[in-house]
């Protein structure tokens, strides 16, 4: 048993042998045949390297050639132009050599000739000294002979000479002078004159005279009654608001707006159109829309300042001065709207500044404001001369002192220092007097109408003053807390005695005090 274990286990161990043996051997003939295959591949892939090499050799050869072929071409190209501009540049010395040679043989024969002439010229000048010395001595001895001749001595003669020359000279410059004073007077007149004429003609303007009524056109008649309101508290609400009479007649889709102040005017008319378009008409939203329109008012007076400054080419003017010129629109003289008149003066200013070889933007400039006077922002202003109330706020706001003083002298209330004064006192002239530029009437007028709400604003507790009706009527509103309703009696009843004292006017005038007591709560 332990045999038949004992030579199995050695049939198995022999048999593994046997196995590993003809395993190694079929392993290794493979092995030889794999190194075979591989050693052929390998001849090959050298054989088609050592090909490839050769080509690649052969195009890298073949650049190379190229390359230098193409480099020596370039290298020989720079080196001709090198060539071509040495060649050139050594031309362009050669030439300049010559030019200097040339030159500097002109040179030489200049200076030859500038010796021999100066030469010459010495001995020139030492011959004419030889003969100014026989001339003094002949000039000295027929002094001689001509002091024996006639008894008098050198400076005697020259003495009596001077004398008869100076009476001759003196005579013919009198004459010489009065006729060159006939003549520039004559050429001086006909010169003005055409500067005159052609300033005019080339500023061409409309005429525009101010009127003391507005037309308020509306869509139908039945807007007519939402304006007037209960009982007319509407219509007396704006006239209250705003100092402007509003005639309701039968006039068909219109309402006509009387007040001798065209800002008031204004400000009833945009405030009547916002209330119109917007349907709500009660006291209350009146009073707010009013005040609304005043402050578009302030602005738009603004705007009017700067176009009309930016229109006439002025620059660096004070606001101050800008917003003046805006008021201008809403101001009239004589009836002439007071910007339009400062416009069309600043223009003639500059015109015949230029025909007069002055500063035209400087004339320009003190053209518009000459009137700036005219709009005066306190009641105190009022009594000071408008060119010495123009001049004070120019002078105030940095203006020129050219400017100033001929603003200042345009109705000589000062002395004319500076040539644009006359000129703005000519064309301010010429402006007044276009046939149909102003009425003196109306302005007459108007300032009674001034007067008359001036002498309102004298007495304590009033409030607001409106001359309406033409001046027939003055309505004053009073401050209910300052003024009682006797004490409103009263009022009116001073207001009358002092109209009445003061004032000349046609017809008679009514006083009407106005005393409203409010009560005003929020509920929150």
């Amino acid at each position: 048993m332990d045999n038949s274990i004992i030579f199995a286990v050695g049939g198995v161990v022999l048999g593994l042998i046997i196995g590993f043996i003809i395993a190694k051997t079929l392993e290794k003939n493979n092995a030889s045949k794999l190194v075979k295959e591989a050693k052929k591949s390998a001849t090959l892939i050298l054989k088609q390297a050592n090909s490839e090499g050769e080509s690649i050799k052969k195009d890298k050869i073949l650049q190379a050639k190229e390359k230098f072929l193409e480099l020596k071409a370039e290298h020989e190209k720079v080196i001709l132009d090198r060539d071509k501009k040495m060649s050139d540049a050594e031309k362009r010395t050669r030439d300049k050599e010559s030019q200097i040679s040339n030159e500097l043989s002109k040179s030489k024969k200049l200076n030859d000739s500038l010796e021999s002439k100066i030469k010459d010229y010495n001995h020139r000048l030492d011959v004419i000294e030889k003969k100014q010395e026989e001339l003094d001595k002949l000039h000295k001895s027929q002094v001689q002979q001509l002091e024996v001749i006639s008894s008098l001595s050198a400076e005697e003669a020259k003495e009596q000479l001077v004398e008869s020359l100076k009476g001759e000279a003196k005579n013919d410059a009198m004459a010489y002078i009065q006729s060159s004073l006939e003549e520039a007077k004559l050429t001086a007149e006909q010169d003005a004159k055409k500067i005159i004429i052609n300033t005019i003609q080339r500023i061409g303007t409309e005429e525009a005279v101010d009127n003391c009524v507005s037309v308020f056109n509306i869509e139908s008649d039945d807007v007519k009654g939402r304006i007037i309101g209960r009982e007319g508290r509407n219509i007396r609400a704006i006239e209250a608001a705003t100092g402007v009479e509003i005639i309701v007649d039968d006039t068909p889709e219109a309402i006509i707006l009387s007040c001798f102040d065209s800002v008031r005017r204004e400000i009833a008319r945009l405030s009547l159109h916002k209330l119109v378009t917007d349907g709500r008409i009660h006291p209350a939203r009146i009073e707010e829309v009013v005040e609304k329109t005043k402050k578009q008012i302030e602005q738009e007076i603004i705007e009017v300042g700067k176009r009309t400054v930016i229109d006439l080419g002025i620059h660096n003017l004070h606001p101050e001065l800008i917003k003046m010129v805006g008021r201008m629109k809403y101001r009239s003289s004589y009836g002439q709207n007071l910007l339009q008149h400062s416009r069309e003066v600043a223009k003639l200013c500059g015109v015949m500044a230029a025909e007069l070889g002055l500063n035209p933007k400087l004339a320009k400039r003190a053209g518009l404001l000459h009137d700036i006077g005219k709009v005066p922002d306190a009641e105190a202003d009022m009594e000071t001369p408008h060119a010495i109330l123009g001049m004070q706020w120019a002078e105030k706001f940095g203006e020129k002192d050219d400017v100033c003083n001929a603003i200042g002298a345009h109705h000589d209330e000062i002395e004319m220092k500076s040539l644009l004064a006359p000129i703005i006192q000519v064309c301010d002239a010429i402006s007044g007097a276009r046939p149909g530029a102003r009425r003196q009437v109306l302005d007459s007028y108007i300032q009674r109408l001034k007067d008359l709400e001036d002498i309102a604003f004298g007495f304590t507790g009033v409030k607001k003053a409106y001359a309406i009706q033409a001046g027939r009527e003055l309505r004053v509103i009073v401050e209910s807390e300052k003024v009682d309703d006797q004490k409103a009696a009263d009022l009116s009843f001073s207001i009358s005695q002092k109209v009445q004292t003061d004032m000349t006017y046609p017809g008679q005038v009514k006083v009407t005090v106005i005393r409203e007591t409010r009560a005003v709560n929020i509920a929150k």
